[in-house]
């Protein structure tokens, strides 16, 4: 769904949001510092880039756009940005004349992942659609007709069985299904979640032993017209759901105060047997807020995200209550951790911090849980980073033994750079930057994607 509105009445069409207008290749691309050597593989990110002349009525709408930096054996071998080539790419509607649902009318612009040998770049109302390592469409992908719903954009691999974890949402019955893929990517299991209600699930938490799911006072309201027809409702009962990862689906809820978590850091089961879950919460007015900028609605904030800030539930199994905490009182999204420590107890995570409660620029925050404190890597004046993705070093011991990668858009210059950080310390001068061909727009999520041979 398309607006006619001018561009500069949308603020994520100007600034570091603005799109480009093509797709370009560059090669052997020039690096100050020094690349680690270990790093050979692929840094792929994904992000909202309307065709010209393509106004979306929500940020959320937009075409999506891979971004890819080749790295290998200490140099920055390409950059390639190339759009997904879905049909909504080309104004094909999601839902038919007929009244029937195209899922592959997807804008597949919130991320990219690998699982089973296959890049898929995701958006949660549609399936996923393959893409090549050179960031080519294959096409949309469904499992082998295993995946009859959309697909999260947010499927969690547990790092010791290699297992790939997801679910597919709606805002008609079935409301919630969850699948398991194998480690080779066949889908093992599909069931649907009873209990579930029609509300925005845009990620889901797994610990080692349960799924966590988020049943949160954004619902289905059909007078919504940006395209995404959610709202706050403050008579929806907010829960979190518990469900053991073996068993028939059958969650345990907990009812929780008003609030809505767009994404998980991480969850945990803690020593005390709680079911534990982390996130940048949203109250009332700090969604409100940032969904004014995410439609580009009259008198909307300077920045995509108010207001949002670090959580944390604890639903205690025994006594049948959820106690919740807030952790900082930074602006922050995009949480990440060492993937290795997904649904186990972290001790470092990291976000992006937006202007707001003090801070006056963008910045990437590492979190330590063991000692409190915080580093916070303030990118100067009109810049600004993405997500932070960990990338753990070959020889490292320690949970932070690795390397930050967030590609930082420069108004100021025009252009963008990939920052390679030391986790240890983010504070310190990168340890080498990439000057990358051209501008590329603030985004969403990504992934680093290694070389297996």
């Amino acid at each position: 769904m398309n607006g006619t509105l001018p561009h500069l009445e949308k603020p994520y069409l100007v600034g570091h949001f603005a799109p480009v207008a093509d797709e370009i290749s560059g090669f052997d691309l020039a690096v100050r510092g020094k690349l680690p050597a270990e790093l050979n593989g692929r840094y792929f990110r994904n992000g909202h880039n309307p065709k010209p002349g393509d106004v979306p009525t929500h940020w959320f709408r937009g075409s999506g756009m891979l971004h890819g930096i080749r790295l290998r054996e200490g140099r920055a071998e390409w950059y390639r940005n190339r759009w997904v080539r879905t049909p909504a790419l080309d104004g094909a509607p999601f839902q038919r004349e007929d009244g029937s649902v195209d899922r592959t009318a997807s804008v597949a612009g919130t991320h990219i992942v690998e699982h089973g040998g296959r890049l898929l770049a995701l958006q949660e109302a549609n399936v996923p659609f393959e893409v090549t390592r050179e960031l080519e469409t294959v096409g949309p992908y469904d499992f082998a007709g295993r995946l009859t719903t959309a697909m999260t954009a947010h499927p969690k691999e547990d790092p010791v069985t290699g297992e790939l974890h997801f679910f597919g949402y709606s805002p008609f019955p079935p409301f919630l299904t969850y699948y398991v893929a194998s480690a080779a990517g066949a889908i093992t299991r599909a069931e649907v979640i009873p209990g579930a209600g029609p509300c925005l699930m845009h990620d889901f938490g797994l610990t080692e032993r349960h799924v966590v799911w988020l049943d949160l006072p954004v619902v289905f309201n059909p007078a919504e017209h940006s395209g995404i027809p959610y709202r706050w409702s403050d008579s929806y009962a907010p829960r979190i759901g518990v469900m053991p990862r073996t068993g028939p689906a059958a969650a345990t809820w907990y009812d929780v105060a008003p609030g809505m978590l767009l994404h998980v850091a991480n969850a945990y089961e803690d020593a005390r047997g709680r079911i534990v879950v982390e996130g940048p919460r949203f109250d009332r007015s700090s969604w409100e807020s940032s969904w004014k900028w995410w439609v580009g609605a009259p008198g909307h904030p300077q920045t995509p995200l108010i207001g949002a800030i670090r959580h944390r539930w604890m639903l205690d199994p025994v006594s049948g209550v959820a106690g919740e905490e807030d952790l900082d009182s930074l602006v922050v999204d995009f949480p990440t951790i060492d993937a290795r420590r997904t649904g186990r107890p972290h001790r470092f995570d990291y976000a992006l911090a937006f202007p707001g409660a003090g801070l006056h620029e963008h910045a990437i925050v590492k979190y330590d849980a063991s000692t409190g404190e915080r580093q916070v890597a303030g990118q100067g004046p009109g810049r600004m980073p993405g997500e932070a993705v960990f990338v753990p070093a070959a020889a490292g011991t320690a949970e932070d033994d690795g390397y930050l990668l967030t590609v930082v858009g420069d108004l100021a210059r025009d252009g963008s750079e990939l920052l390679v950080l030391d986790a240890r310390d983010i504070t310190a001068a990168p340890i080498a930057t990439v000057e990358l061909p051209r501008r590329v727009p603030a985004g969403i999520h990504g992934s680093w994607i290694p070389d297996r041979d």
